[in-house]
């Protein structure tokens, strides 16, 4: 299945995280706040002009830095 950036998302729509392409300290960061390979993400809105995105995790919404989120490897699984 093609992969794209959780950046690249749109507001509504879900997906799997395969891989990041991050430093292993961001790594670390985003692991802790629940973000693991072959995990459910769901977009739910965007910030204005690239700012951060509204994520669902499970039962965890957070705010994650567009520039953050464009180095998170998704599957889209919706629409």
């Amino acid at each position: 299945m093609p992969t794209t950036s959780l950046a690249n998302l749109k507001p509504g729509q879900s997906a799997e995280i395969v891989d990041f392409e991050v430093d292993p300290s961001l790594e670390r960061r985003l692991h802790a706040l629940g973000f693991r390979q072959g995990q459910e993400i769901h977009l739910l809105r965007r910030g204005w002009l690239s700012g951060p995105l509204h994520v669902r995790i499970c039962m965890t919404e957070l705010m994650l830095r567009h520039r953050d989120a464009h180095l998170v490897r998704v599957t889209a699984v919706n629409g």
